[in-house]
């Protein structure tokens, strides 16, 4: 089914504006009692009542396996709005905020627990006069989710889309799946229960204004466009850097590593908006059949090419921030001949017309200098004439710098006449920083994500297909990994940008990575 375009209208200068229309509805989060709830969903709602974006009439409805009350559940919300939330707590806005939070404690595997969630939702719908629309947000381990959604059918709590009166959405965190196969069993058993236009799955990093910006920049502006290919530009780098180490996530990590974690959903998302054709319009599903052409079109990495194209290193000892740190194979929980990749750098081709021979360089790593997550665009090099005439000194590139963190905003580095009698030239950078140019400041990604499955725009969520596709990709990876792969991976010390083998793959052709 095609997903239906969020409400819009057009002003007398050709400007779209998204008219936002939420209707009364109740959340339900699986996992209530976690992290993800307390520092991002429950602020992020929190924000969206400040903003007078959230429904008049509402209620949230936590589940978890912690024996909680509602108070309980409240002072936790209290808490993670007091310490995460990017506007401050406002004692008459809390006072409703905190009168519509509720918690109902059980087992997610067992039967009895879905009478109960159907009971108290049912008295909580009663109270607030709301009418059965429902979100139901999956913050809990992949194996969870069959279960969950099963639960949920089986005590009728789960409406079809062809009751269009009222609505049933489910939001599905990452991971999904491990692998491809592990995706596709996921994806059926979520596919199951709900139609695939009320299945949303979530990645956070697409709802960063930078991202967004992408196709605002791409598209809005006459300026790019013709100039967006294989024509002018030399390659493209990705970066995605965080400075922290494992800390006390061994129990998923040891099972994921970078390459499952940060590049078969948020550097693909990205490379996706980067590399597509323009929509011919914003209807969710037309865009995401853009950035879905964008996966089928990645060269697949297979057998021994993971030898040219791709890099896996562990972090060892060394200082981040002046604080020394353990090397991963020494961190609590990992087992010491561990060959899980703490950073992953590839090159990847998209066999398409536009891009046709581009390489897109990426990278992303544990325990590096800084955190950071950068889209860099090196156009190709002027003629060796005029004021590049010097091979031994040659003129620096034009590069296009869109930053995702943490200061959001784009950069366009040109070259300038140095102000003088002489024709010398120097390389000059035109800044744009959202905080600088707007007042208002930028909303968390969680808000806008929330605040989309309320509307039903799904533009900024995968789709199934999107998903196996790009397991589909990263499964080769991993087939050739298993395969070709060393007992010891190459090592970086902590606190730097990586290990010299990925500034060789780089290198190879030419390149070096961009300081960031």
């Amino acid at each position: 089914m095609s997903s239906t375009s969020p409400p819009s209208t057009t002003t007398t200068s050709g400007t779209t504006i998204r008219t936002v229309v939420t209707h009364p509805c109740t959340i339900v989060i699986f996992g209530a009692s976690g992290d993800l709830t307390r520092r991002k969903l429950l602020p992020a709602l929190y924000n969206l009542l400040l903003d007078g974006l959230l429904p008049e009439n509402f209620a949230v409805l936590g589940l978890g396996r912690k024996d909680l009350s509602d108070e309980d559940f409240r002072a936790i919300a209290r808490d993670g709005i007091e310490q995460f939330s990017r506007q401050t707590l406002q004692s008459d806005k809390w006072e409703n905020f905190h009168n519509r939070l509720f918690y109902c404690a059980g087992d997610i595997k067992a039967s009895e627990y879905y009478d109960n969630i159907r009971d108290r939702l049912s008295s909580i719908e009663t109270q607030f006069k709301l009418h059965g629309n429902r979100m139901f947000y999956l913050a809990i381990p992949p194996s969870s989710f069959a279960p969950a959604c099963e639960g949920l059918h089986q005590v009728g709590l789960v409406s079809h889309v062809d009751e269009s009166k009222i609505y049933s959405r489910v939001i599905v965190e990452k991971p999904i799946g491990h692998d491809l196969a592990s995706a596709q069993t996921i994806n059926t058993a979520i596919g199951n229960v709900f139609d695939e236009s009320q299945i949303y799955r979530i990645d956070h990093y697409l709802g960063k204004e930078t991202v967004q910006n992408i196709m605002v920049m791409r598209f809005a502006n006459s300026i790019f466009e013709p100039i967006w290919n294989h024509k002018y530009i030399d390659h493209v780098q990705l970066t995605v850097s965080e400075a922290v180490t494992l800390g006390s996530r061994a129990a998923y990590y040891e099972g994921a590593g970078a390459l499952r974690d940060m590049v078969q959903n948020h550097i693909l998302q990205l490379l996706c908006l980067i590399a597509m054709e323009p929509p011919y319009s914003l209807d969710p599903d037309v865009v995401r059949n853009a950035r879905m052409d964008v996966l089928r079109g990645l060269r697949p990495i297979r057998e021994k090419e993971v030898e040219e194209m791709t890099v896996r290193a562990q972090y060892a000892h060394g200082m981040i921030n002046g604080e020394e740190v353990p090397g991963y194979r020494r961190e609590e929980g990992v087992q010491p001949d561990s060959t899980t990749e703490t950073y992953v750098a590839l090159k990847i081709f998209v066999e398409n017309w536009r891009w046709a021979g581009v390489p897109f360089y990426v990278r992303t790593g544990k325990a590096m200098t800084k955190r950071a997550s950068e889209i860099a665009v090196q156009f190709k090099d002027i003629p060796q004439i005029l004021f590049n005439a010097n091979p031994d000194i040659p003129q620096a590139p034009n590069v296009l710098k869109l930053r995702i963190q943490p200061e959001e905003g784009l950069s366009l580095r040109i070259i300038s006449k140095v102000p003088g009698s002489k024709a010398n030239t120097h390389p000059v950078e035109m800044d744009f920083q959202y905080g600088d140019a707007f007042d208002a400041p930028s909303p968390e990604a969680y808000e806008r994500l929330l605040l989309d499955v309320m509307t039903g725009d799904t533009s900024l969520f995968m789709r199934r297909d999107a998903v196996e596709a790009s397991w589909s990709w990263v499964t080769d990876i991993l087939e050739g990994w298993a395969t070709h792969g060393s007992k010891w991976l190459p090592e970086y010390q902590a606190g730097t940008w990586g290990p010299v083998e990925a500034d060789r793959l780089i290198q190879t052709d030419g390149h070096h990575w961009r300081e960031v």
